[in-house]
């Protein structure tokens, strides 16, 4: 299925879901109507897709389809399992573009969705074993809801969305840590849920204005004078922790931000290199950073990203490194991601 089209029937899913405008679906009907053609391996934003992007990306996916269990996670890929490498394993394959319904992947996005729901605690809503899974499976539910068809996905994304908000107003810090009754908080944790708030508020669900300012306050006091962003405090600011701060800063539209700006300028510093020790996680904030901050940056950043991660993809299409091959595997296809820009916390 070719870009354009992949976005009209995204357009008309999110009409339906009721978070997609009028306007948006006219030019849907206008292009599976076949008045709009477009050639094959250019997106609907006009980039092309590099043929060879599309092939690392297919066999990336390829494993992903091959090494989910029965119960739609991939618990037996080795290294980390639970809700949030499922939902990224969901989010690397809805952020191709095929139809998650009718396409190729449908089955294995079904099981997914379903191994999610299947998790969610029904009393409380909590997605896992930490605010980490929770938070990377509630931005899965998020990108999902409106897409998938299950009726289902509303009513579990506003639970679990609902517990990040009552974690946070318990939080003195009006952030998050590693459980939802924490009373500490740290800007890893919090950024995986400030993107799934961020996401859920897209889709069109209600999410305070107050709790994300309260989230991007703790950043701020966590920001050194370069930018660069601590782990609980401000100190030793690292790539990673920067790019999420430049990112959720970005997509609450926040860019005239102290914040915005002194972390941008401290990736850009040269401070910008990769984590050795969280590789891939790394990449997953960077490309998104890069992306939302500057386009010409991005481009640049995408391709030194691309070619070195073609160079130690795996001959079944994975990657592997710490946390396990399903974890690897999503976070290096989600860095690229960014060259289809299907999934809608992928718009700028």
């Amino acid at each position: 299925m070719n870009n354009l089209v992949r976005l009209a029937f995204r357009a008309v899913r999110r009409y339906a879901a009721g978070v997609a405008s009028l306007p948006a679906l006219w030019m849907a009907a206008a292009l599976l109507g076949g008045t709009v053609r477009a050639q094959e391996g250019v997106a609907y934003h006009g980039d092309p897709i590099p043929p060879e992007v599309e092939a690392v990306y297919v066999r990336g996916i390829g494993y992903l389809v091959r090494s989910q269990d029965a119960e739609g996670s991939w618990s037996k890929s080795g290294g980390e399992s639970g809700p949030g490498i499922t939902g990224l394993a969901l989010l690397a394959i809805l952020a191709h573009g095929e139809d998650p319904n009718y396409g190729p992947y449908a089955d294995t996005v079904r099981r997914a969705v379903d191994s999610l729901l299947k998790s969610q605690d029904p009393r409380t809503g909590y997605l896992g074993s930490s605010m980490y899974h929770h938070g990377f499976a509630t931005l899965a539910l998020a990108e999902a809801y409106g897409a998938v068809r299950n009726p289902q996905l509303g009513p579990a994304l506003r639970k679990a969305v609902d517990l990040i908000l009552a974690s946070q107003k318990m939080n003195p810090h009006g952030a998050w840590r590693y459980s939802p009754n924490a009373s500490d908080a740290d800007t890893t944790v919090s950024g995986a849920q400030l993107v799934a708030l961020l996401a859920a508020r897209n889709a069109g669900l209600a999410v305070p204005d107050e709790a994300l300012q309260k989230g991007l306050e703790y950043y701020r006091s966590c920001q050194e004078a370069s930018g660069g962003i601590g782990y609980t405090s401000r100190g030793g600011g690292n790539t990673t922790r920067t790019a999420i701060a430049t990112l959720v800063a970005a997509l609450a539209k926040r860019k005239d931000t102290h914040l915005f700006n002194l972390a941008w300028n401290f990736m850009k510093s040269g401070h910008g290199s990769r984590e050795g020790s969280y590789y891939f996680y790394t990449l997953y904030y960077q490309a998104q950073a890069y992306f939302q901050a500057d386009m010409q940056e991005w481009r640049a950043w995408n391709e030194r990203n691309f070619k070195e991660l073609a160079g130690v993809q795996g001959a079944d299409g994975s990657w592997a490194g710490q946390y396990g091959s399903a974890f690897c595997t999503s976070t290096a296809l989600l860095s690229m991601a960014l060259n289809y820009r299907f999934l809608p916390i992928y718009e700028r």
